[in-house]
């Protein structure tokens, strides 16, 4: 009895480090494949930039928001309606959600232009400033919860991406006013992690 209760004891700890070693990888994979997809999400930013210029200042966060809400809506009504009028996919939605998300956090930032009033480096300096902030909040939330969002729908992303949104909506209705709740930076930080958990399982579904 005693010798396999000191068994117990040294497995445990040989146990607790091996679990340690192989959430590390799974937490070093997806950082590599949320880096891809920023990637990816930045490419398209940076092109369309160049193409419209940084017109999207005049844009005020409720006309963001509701950008975002209609993508996000139309993601939601794809997955559960079989026939497409619209050749385009979920996944365009949810890169536009993310490019959406990022302007409005640097709106939040900078303010609302009158005018286009920024270069396109300036503009990639700030995106990648707030992809840094939001990818640090997701690797903090990701070690707590111990990459939890595997286990999830991409259905389920999606309707936390709505949840988000009309909390956005309700705190921007209250003029940015919360009495407990987290503010619009940070939903909009998590609306882009959840999407980019649901194109990394896209991409996973695809491989």
């Amino acid at each position: 009895m005693k010798t396999n209760i000191k068994l117990r004891t040294l497995m445990f700890p040989l146990f607790w480090v091996k679990f340690t070693q192989i959430r590390t990888i799974y937490m070093q994979h997806t950082s590599e494949q949320y880096d891809d997809i920023i990637t990816s999400c930045r490419d398209l930013f940076s092109k369309k930039m160049k193409d419209y210029g940084s017109a999207w200042r005049i844009l005020r966060l409720p006309s963001l928001t509701d950008q975002i809400y209609i993508k996000a809506q139309r993601i939601r009504s794809l997955q559960e309606n079989e026939v497409r009028k619209v050749d385009e996919g979920e996944k365009t939605e949810f890169i536009g959600i993310i490019n959406y998300a990022i302007m409005a956090l640097i709106q939040l930032e900078k303010g609302v232009a009158q005018e286009p009033d920024l270069s396109s480096e300036e503009t990639i300096s700030l995106y990648n400033k707030h992809v840094g902030v939001t990818k640090s909040l997701m690797e903090k939330k990701n070690h707590d919860y111990g990459e939890a969002w595997r286990d999830m729908r991409i259905s389920s992303l999606t309707d936390l991406i709505i949840q988000k949104l009309l909390r956005v909506k309700q705190i921007e209705d209250n003029k940015g006013k919360t009495l407990v709740s987290e503010g619009i930076e940070a939903n909009y930080q998590d609306i882009i992690n959840y999407s980019v958990f649901a194109l990394i399982h896209m991409n996973e579904s695809y491989d």
